[in-house]
């Protein structure tokens, strides 16, 4: 049994520069990148569809793995903390002393065959805790593979209701299809379009929702930890192209939007480019069409930025959320929620 030291690629200087502006505690700042560092939690979402938390766990359980549930209110999220040590050759022990899963173990087991569970990182649970989707409602996804959203937001729904879930790529549309079968989702309908233009469609047919989410295509500064590659792949010109087409997309998709209905924006970069300037500009345009409430998460979360390099934003911009790692052990995250006022 040992332990090992996680090694990453080093970050370019301008991503250093630029989280360097955005933490500017030095306490905080150091916290970090220490954790960047560190491998992620793993981390599973309990498909209510076909089992409860309690079976799952039973069942988890006697696979040795020691299982714990962070949010009191969310029974279906939970961490694998590690398993019971069998003295192994190749097990690797944890901070916990428990050894850690394989590679690749928890995505063997039967359970997560059977679509029991669904392997998902935590911050990318909370969109949908945020949007609440209901038994009632029609729900657009539009940007919806590999299907981790579209999965959880059929769960929260009992597979009542109607949920569109669209995808421009055919790759992963199948692997969209693929989890969507496995985990028994009986309410979802899927597209195969470019999110600008399916909205566009839909507007032609006078089709709105009473539920939107936007996981917008994003630079992906929040998956450092589990996506070590992101370091070599990270590029400002990427930042500045996905800000225009993020802002495209949320606005096609507000306009699919119901009076009254809600919908979520969010993103796993920390670049304000992509999150906060989103928000501002897209407050300006609606103007009085549109309402930024405040996500209801089971979470550390820290307000959105108003200033960044000579911008100023909104104030009301402070209601969207930041996600940070070394605030809950996660990836970073974005989360802001909006709702349509009128026509």
């Amino acid at each position: 049994m040992t332990k090992k030291q996680r090694k990453i690629p080093d970050p370019k200087p301008l991503f250093v520069e630029r989280i360097n502006k955005i933490l500017t505690d030095k306490k905080d700042n150091q916290a970090y990148w220490k954790i960047l560092k560190k491998t992620p939690v793993d981390s599973i979402r309990c498909n209510t569809l076909k089992i409860s938390p309690e079976n799952l766990i039973k069942k988890l359980n006697s696979l040795g793995w020691i299982i714990s549930q962070p949010w009191e209110k969310n029974p279906e999220i939970m961490i694998i903390e590690g398993k019971k040590p069998t003295n192994h050759p190749k097990e690797i022990i944890n901070e916990k002393d428990l050894a850690k899963l394989f590679p690749g173990e928890i995505g063997r087991t039967m359970e997560h065959l059977l679509g029991y569970y669904y392997v998902q990182e935590l911050s990318s649970m909370l969109p949908i805790i945020a949007l609440t989707p209901n038994e009632e409602d029609e729900v657009l996804d539009l940007c919806a593979a590999p299907g981790s959203k579209t999965t959880q937001a059929a769960a929260k729904m009992n597979n009542k209701g109607n949920i569109i879930a669209n995808e421009i790529s055919l790759e992963r549309m199948r692997i969209l299809a693929s989890n969507l079968e496995r985990c028994g989702v009986t309410n979802t309908v899927i597209t195969r379009k470019e999110g600008r233009a399916l909205c566009l469609n839909l507007e032609t047919e006078k089709i709105k929702f009473d539920k939107i989410y936007v996981d917008a295509p994003c630079s992906g500064e929040g998956t450092l930890r589990s996506t070590p590659k992101t370091y070599l792949m990270w590029n400002i010109k990427t930042i500045k192209y996905l800000s225009k087409l993020q802002k495209q997309l949320f606005r096609q998709a507000f306009n699919q939007l119901k009076i009254g209905g809600e919908m979520i924006y969010s993103t796993c970069t920390h670049a304000p480019e992509e999150n906060e300037e989103i928000v501002d500009a897209m407050l300006k345009e609606f103007e009085n069409k549109i309402e930024i409430i405040k996500p209801e998460l089971p979470i550390n979360t820290r307000e959105g930025m108003t200033e960044w390099e000579g911008k100023k934003y909104d104030e009301r911009v402070k209601l969207a959320q930041r996600i940070y790692p070394q605030d809950n052990n996660t990836e970073g995250f974005f989360v802001s929620k909006f709702r349509r006022v009128k026509e």
